[in-house]
């Protein structure tokens, strides 16, 4: 009896809230409800069309600076997938008045509409959920309000339905359940996320508590929440048990044959009375060379005071310390949602072993020495990019990253087919096959594009463009990879004599040289037919069968001599032509024609050849319809390179004056769009180019300095749905070059400003952004093919630090799937390369 009163007394204890006392939720001049450690949004961020559900829209929680649960809306699952449907938002409204913001929501597939009306009670929020209509009798027992909160942030922590004690799991728990085929919903565009096995029926998760009163991470202030409703029943769902990536979810289905107000929840997130975000101290956990600039920039939060001074301290050989540095911390000012200021500490010139103390907070170590980039790059050259090379078996060691994957070859992508990737094949294929014909000769070469297993054309091009480059500008002779043509087989960490550099601009060549000339022109991608082999993970090897599928079987049956079988998982080539993406893949077979020159003869004709078969046709296509250019941020740029690169492939004058041409107008368009094609120029033309290019680098500077005045990083961040580091990376890659032929004008300075974003001197934290590179504090986890392990593939580049709109930052360290801000690319970590050597180069 005793023990129970004692139990009764903590759960009502801790079912209290009490750092929650004081300052009330209020709705700020951005349009989200806050207080000091709270942020409460409201449809700030929409669900994309496109990929859906990408756990990053509707009602969201930002709780002591970490965002925490999202999705907040109406929903047809308890565990929504990526590709469930998600309402469109007719309208937004915020009430200042009522301090309330609302949302009207629909379902178009089921002509089904919703309001959803948030309000700011004392320290909590009143959700609301209005119907005009009763619920469809179709979605009757499906249609429910939806809250879903971050794993990673909840798991061991505990939580109490009811008074019921019970603790969130690292790894999927409950029970499922199966139901018929003809009781699932549709999902996007009519694919399916399941295969039945022929079962005709689907996985549906089993609640792991219901309740009316839900009380989350009693025990840690930073991520206590309390959710009660008196008249729906609230249940908690592992999302995981549909999808690795999948989050909690608490639910509560909407009533049947009800209008009205039809469901009201109470939401109590709790708030540290006077919490101040730790400071982010950026530092390049890479370290610095003796002479570049050295320059922390410090992210606080705008109720905290900046300190005047911070210091470096130096780690000493027999292990003490001592301080070596003081300086002034100049205020910057706010961004977004935090203020800045700089510590510049570039007078420190001594190697050694260092770190930054500003107030109480003490940042990793870093070092100071002129070798601290000499090995960047290796992780990525040595893992990341072969680990990616398709239609190979792949070893590392003991380890087997992946057997030979597709075997049985492409398909033609079928007319009218508007893919679950965002892919379209138009009205017809603009090839000789069929839809669903087999495309012989595809299944060579390539590299796959990021966490899947696709090969995107475009990212393929800028890949073997960017190996070129790297190739013709620094000639690495680094040889850490066994690679087979023949036998399809690589191996990591192992020499066969070839420059690595070499060998991935052959592969990824022969890819796309067999585009050329098999279809004709360039597709626009090698991806999956059906969604549930797309979001595969592990083994690329296992996401088909490996064997060309066979009408005449029936599901599942491998014909009795083995060579076809009756799955139809066989992957499509998509094809419909893009001239502008032609005029692209132009520019790139004729700078591959060099490189490979004495390598592999053949293929360096070969592609010699279609980069002017493709400039002729691509040109006359461009030409006769201009609204054609589906590509033409890439094209324009594009129509420049291509000519540049075929003059110096084949002398002949005719390219190098229509690059003239083309280049001025371009340039008088966008400076810093252009300006690497025009700096590229400058070892093939007169002295009087370079003159002409003169007036440019002046407008290049402007642009560069207005940088420093947009953000205290001094670098082009991007506020897209795809985080900056590919932008930024390519800025620095410019101003070396930009540096190289102009000094006088552009200072290498600002290329060490990129070098240290991607070190860890950004937003939210200061890891490093490349796998195992920086070894003080690299990311962690990344978006990969193994991102369920909760991992990352060496040398792995993360797209960097994705913008919320209003105004905030985030790159979770503990959670891989958003690909946005955690996914590596083969044109990002390519690109990563580029740039890498060029820094490696300014350097020495």
């Amino acid at each position: 009896m005793m023990r129970l009163l004692f139990v009764s007394f903590v759960i009502v204890f801790l079912s209290v809230p009490k750092d929650a006392i004081g300052q009330e939720l209020k709705i700020n001049d951005l349009e989200y409800f806050e207080k000091q450690g709270l942020n409460v949004l409201v449809y700030s961020n929409i669900f994309n069309g496109g990929f859906n559900d990408e756990k990053n829209a509707g009602i969201e929680m930002i709780m002591h600076g970490v965002r925490t649960a999202q999705g907040g809306a109406v929903r047809l699952s308890s565990a929504p997938e990526q590709w469930d449907l998600v309402p469109e938002v007719l309208n937004r409204k915020v009430d200042r008045s009522s301090q309330s913001i609302e949302a009207v929501l629909r379902f178009e597939d089921y002509n089904f509409e919703s309001r959803v009306v948030v309000t700011a009670k004392g320290n909590a929020v009143e959700l609301s959920v209005y119907l005009q209509e009763p619920v469809p009798e179709e979605l009757e027992g499906k249609a429910g309000f939806n809250l879903e909160f971050l794993p990673s942030k909840y798991w061991s922590k505990t939580y109490l339905m009811d008074g019921r004690l019970n603790r969130f799991s690292r790894y999927v728990a409950g029970s499922n359940t199966t139901k018929p085929n003809s009781e699932k919903l549709k999902q996007f565009k009519g694919y399916s996320t399941t295969d039945d096995r022929g079962t005709g029926r689907f996985i549906e998760p089993l609640p792991l508590e219901t309740g009316h009163s839900l009380l989350m991470a009693p025990e840690d202030p930073e991520r206590r929440v309390k959710i009660t409703s008196e008249d729906v029943e609230l249940m908690v769902f592992d999302g995981r048990a549909l999808a690795q990536n999948g989050w909690y979810v608490v639910r509560s289905i909407l009533p049947k044959g009800k209008t009205g107000k039809v469901l009201t929840w109470t939401i109590e997130p709790n708030a540290i009375e006077g919490w101040i975000r730790e400071p982010n101290v950026g530092l390049s956990q890479v370290g610095y060379i003796p002479t570049q600039p050295k320059v922390s920039v410090i992210e606080l939060d705008k109720n905290d005071q900046v300190e005047s001074k911070a210091s470096i301290v130096k780690i000493n050989t027999d292990g003490s310390s001592s301080t070596v540095f003081t300086g002034d911390v100049e205020l910057w000012g706010d961004y977004y949602k935090y203020q800045y200021a700089k510590f510049d500490f570039s007078s420190l010139t001594t190697p050694g072993i260092y770190y930054i103390q500003y107030g109480d907070v003490k940042t990793n170590n870093f070092i100071i020495d002129n070798s601290v980039y000499d090995e960047i790059t290796n992780a990525t050259s040595d893992n990341w990019i072969p680990i990616h090379m398709n239609h190979m078996f792949v070893r590392e060691g003991y380890r087997v990253w992946h057997g030979e994957p597709f075997k049985e070859g492409y398909r033609q992508a079928p007319p009218n087919t508007d893919h679950f990737d965002m892919h379209w094949q138009g009205p017809t294929t603009d090839t000789k096959y069929k839809g669903g014909e087999l495309v012989p000769g595809l299944n060579i070469g390539g590299f796959f594009d990021a966490g899947d297993f696709d090969i995107e054309t475009g990212a393929n091009i800028s890949v073997v463009q960017n190996f070129v480059r790297i190739w013709e500008s620094f000639k690495p002779q680094r040889d850490q990879t066994f690679v087979d043509q023949d036998q399809r087989y690589v191996e990591l960490h192992r020499q066969d004599g070839t420059p690595d550099m070499l060998q991935f601009i052959e592969h990824g060549a022969q890819q796309l040289v067999a585009q050329a000339e098999i279809l004709g022109h360039m597709a626009l991608t090698l991806s999956n037919s059906v969604l549930y082999n797309y979001h595969h993970l592990g083994d690329a090897a296992s996401i088909t069968d490996g064997l060309p599928y066979n009408p005449e079987l029936g599901p599942y049956e491998v014909a009795s001599d083995g060579l076809s079988s009756g799955v139809k998982d066989d992957m499509w080539v998509f094809t419909t032509r893009d001239p502008s993406r032609d005029m692209w893949a132009a520019t790139m077979f004729a700078s591959v024609s060099r490189a490979l020159k004495g390598y592999n003869d053949d293929l360096a004709d070969r592609a010699l050849e279609q980069s002017k078969r493709l400039l002729k046709e691509a040109t006359k296509l461009l030409e006769e319809k201009p609204d054609s250019r589906r590509f033409g941020w890439r094209g324009g740029a594009a129509d420049v390179s291509t000519n540049l690169q075929l003059y110096i492939s084949t002398g002949e004058q005719q390219y190098a004056d229509k690059y003239l041409e083309l280049l001025w107008p371009a340039l008088d368009k966008n400076v810093s769009f252009v300006i690497f094609s025009a700096l590229q120029g400058i070892p093939h033309m007169d002295d009087a180019f370079k003159e002409k290019l003169r007036p440019y680098m002046l407008k290049y500077k402007d642009y560069i300095l207005e940088l420093e005045k947009d953000n205290p990083y001094g670098v082009p961040i991007g506020l897209g749905n795809w985080a900056g580091n590919g932008m930024i990376q390519n800025f620095g890659t410019n101003v070396i070059w930009a540096n190289k032929y102009f000094p006088d004008i552009i200072e290498s300075d600002h290329a060490f400003k990129a070098a240290s974003w991607l070190f860890g001197c950004h937003p939210y934290h200061n890891y490093s952004f490349v796998a195992t590179v920086g070894a003080t504090r690299p990311k962690a986890v990344f978006y990969g093919n193994n991102r369920a392990d909760f991992s990352f593939i060496p040398g792995n580049v993360a797209p960097g630090v994705l913008f919320r709109k209003p105004d905030h930052f985030e790159n979770y360290d503990d959670w891989p799937f958003l690909w946005g801000e955690n996914e590596g690319t083969i044109a990002g970590n390519t690109s990563y390369f580029f740039f890498g050597s060029a820094l490696k180069s300014l350097v020495d």
